[in-house]
Formats: C-alpha cells, sequence, structure tokens
C-alpha cells in the first residue's frame, strides 16, 4: 500500500465498499470484490444500494453519497442509471471520466468525493481478449448513457473501430454523445441514426450498451431481423450473462462477447482505486467463473 494513501475505513480493520443503481439485486460486484480482498487478507465488506429495490428516489443520490461518506465508506462503484448524474455531486474527476462524461467509481479521501471511470479500460480489454480478429470498420451502439459514452470511447480510441453509428431511444442523448465524440475523434468518425435496420446492415459489429437485456429490462435492443451472421456482437449486460441478444446472435452463428469480461476488468480497476491494493485479474476471473457456474447449477437444481 502506498505510504499515506490508506482510504477511509482501513484504519478500522474493514474497507466499505458498495455498488449504487437500479435493479443490481443479481450483481456479481459484491462476490468478486470481496472474494478478491480475501485472497489479500482483507476484511472488505461490499453492499448494494438498489435504488428500485429500497423505493428511493433519483434525486436522492446525493443522501445516498453523504451517508455513505459519513459512515466511513472507502469508495463506491456506480452504475445505471447514475453515472453521468452523479458528476455534480463529486469534487473531483478523474482525468479519463471528465474525457468521458461518466463516472463508475467514487473514491472518498480527504474529505473528497473523486470520480473515475474503469469502464473504457475493462470493455477494451475484454474486447481485445474475446473478439480480437474481428472487423472494425463500423461499428452500430445501441446506447449512449454512462455506459454507451465508455464503450464509444473504447471502440473509437483504444480498439480502432473507424467509424460507429449511435442509437438510442432518446435522440437528444444520441445527439449530446456524437457531439461530444466528433470533438475528440472526428465528425466522420461517428454519426446517429434512428434506424437500426439499416444500420446494422452497415455495420461489421453491433455494441448493446443500454440496460435492455438486464434481468430488470428483458427483451432485445433491436429486432432480431437485423442481426445478420457476419455481425459480431458484443453485450454490456452481464446479470444475466446470456441475454436475449447474445442468445440470437448465437443461434444465428455470431461472434459474441458477453459482459462478464467487462465487469472483471473494470471491477479489477476499480477494487485498486478503492483499496489501494493491486487486484489480480486472473483470480478475479477465476471467482467470477466460479460464482457463475454455481449459480448455473442451483438454477438446474431448482
Amino acid at each position: 500500500m502506498k505510504s499515506g494513501s490508506s482510504p477511509i475505513g482501513i484504519g478500522r480493520g474493514r474497507i466499505l465498499s458498495g455498488l449504487v443503481g437500479r435493479g443490481i439485486l443479481e450483481s456479481r460486484s459484491p462476490w468478486m470484490h470481496e472474494c478478491e480482498a480475501n485472497a489479500l487478507g482483507l476484511h472488505l465488506v461490499y453492499a448494494l444500494f438498489d435504488f428500485t429495490d429500497r423505493g428511493w428516489r433519483d434525486d436522492q443520490l446525493e443522501a445516498a453519497l453523504a451517508a455513505a461518506q459519513r459512515v466511513g465508506f472507502s469508495g463506491l462503484n456506480i452504475t445505471f442509471p447514475f453515472k453521468q448524474a452523479v458528476i455534480p455531486l463529486l469534487d473531483e474527476l478523474s482525468d479519463g471520466a471528465r474525457a468521458i462524461g461518466a463516472v463508475n467509481t467514487i473514491a472518498f479521501r480527504d474529505g473528497k468525493r473523486i470520480g473515475f471511470n474503469t469502464d473504457v479500460s475493462g470493455f477494451a480489454e475484454s474486447f481485445r481478449q474475446g473478439l480480437p480478429d474481428v472487423g472494425r470498420d463500423v461499428a452500430l451502439q445501441l446506447g449512449c448513457g454512462g455506459a454507451g459514452s465508455a464503450t464509444a470511447h473504447a471502440l473509437l480510441g483504444d480498439l480502432g473501430i473507424g467509424r460507429i453509428i449511435l442509437s438510442d431511444t432518446d435522440g437528444a442523448k444520441a445527439e449530446d454523445l456524437r457531439q461530444h465524440l466528433a470533438q475528440r475523434f472526428g465528425e466522420e468518425r461517428v454519426s446517429v441514426s434512428s434506424d437500426v435496420q439499416t444500420s446494422a446492415a452497415d455495420a461489421d459489429g453491433i455494441v448493446n450498451a443500454s440496460p435492455v437485456g438486464m434481468a430488470k429490462f428483458p427483451g432485445l435492443p433491436l429486432p432480431a431481423s437485423a442481426i445478420e451472421p457476419r455481425h459480431w456482437v458484443a453485450d454490456v449486460v452481464y446479470f444475466p450473462l446470456e441475454t436475449a441478444l447474445l442468445a440470437e446472435a448465437q443461434r444465428k452463428g455470431c461472434k459474441t462477447l458477453h459482459g462478464g469480461g467487462m465487469a472483471v476488468h473494470q471491477a479489477a480497476e476499480a477494487f485498486e482505486i478503492i483499496t489501494d491494493h493491486a487486484a489480480d485479474r486472473v483470480r478475479m476471473e477465476a471467482s467470477f467463473a466460479a460464482f457463475v457456474a454455481e449459480q448455473g447449477a442451483k438454477s438446474a437444481a431448482a
């Protein structure tokens, strides 16, 4: 651990961490963070703050952050729908979070709330490992919120996708992201479309960065007829691990990438930010796989 940088909570023999969002009761984050902490000999408690389950309003986000900070949390992970809404409630942003315009990790340090984004590197590393040899001329991305901003930055930056087509049920959100990306990567590399059928026909691959497919938001984020066998298909959703989108894509013979890899890699970096301890990514991948296998066995036995 770095001298003088101990997060709040460690001095009392434990680290308090957690996840803030909606529809997150099936999240694997508690398992991944707590297993890695145990392997390192740390006492970490990872709590879920599901606004839907608790009946909290979106405008109670500030109160939730203040309460966590007050009782000594070292940090929090942030997910749908708060990755952008949380930014005005923070004191500082990392360069990455500022460039992306979304936060998925908060560290509480010296009385300040500092926002980070580990989704970009998490998605990029998962893509490199899971879809190493796919066409990268054009990608259609569905969803332009906090997760969508991260995946779009990864696609255009780290992964070398030539051009992306953005689509969202909220057209204004898609246009806002287009403008943001155009300033950084060039107008010619990003566009917005409301016709996903036509856009999919022009694309090498499809990325779902929307919440559609989550346990709380079941279904397909685009018509099944838009998916062709030649496509690669990536989903950021990881509970369930096999979404309706991936099931349909696999049925058609597409190369696919589930959200588990992104979940592990972003969690490892977030773990390091919150605890100030290095995470073993191979071990975290193994613990994630073990959890998925255990849940599958339980479902089969039920």
